[in-house]
């Protein structure tokens, strides 16, 4: 039955799905190959921790850049907003 069939799962990115779905139609990519292509993207869990370094790294690259006195405005805004409330 085709039902029975297994199918590779398709990008979650509209864009992404609408490529893979026009490259399986057109005969470009089979669904065997879109399979092998999926096994190679990193896992959620190692987007995760690719994210947190870069945050990390990101936090102290901005501080760097910033004068004492860019510090002392940001400082300032960010208690004015927390009094606000």
């Amino acid at each position: 039955m085709i039902g029975d069939q297994k199918h590779p799962k398709r990008p979650r990115d509209i864009n992404q799905r609408a490529a893979s779905t026009v490259a399986i139609a057109t005969g470009q990519v089979t669904e065997s190959t879109l399979e092998s292509i999926q096994a190679l993207e990193p896992t959620q869990e190692e987007r995760h921790i690719a994210a947190v370094m870069l945050g990390k790294k990101g936090g102290k690259a901005r501080a760097n850049k910033l004068n004492s006195e860019q510090r002392k405005e940001i400082a300032q805004k960010a208690a004015q907003a927390r009094w606000n409330k």
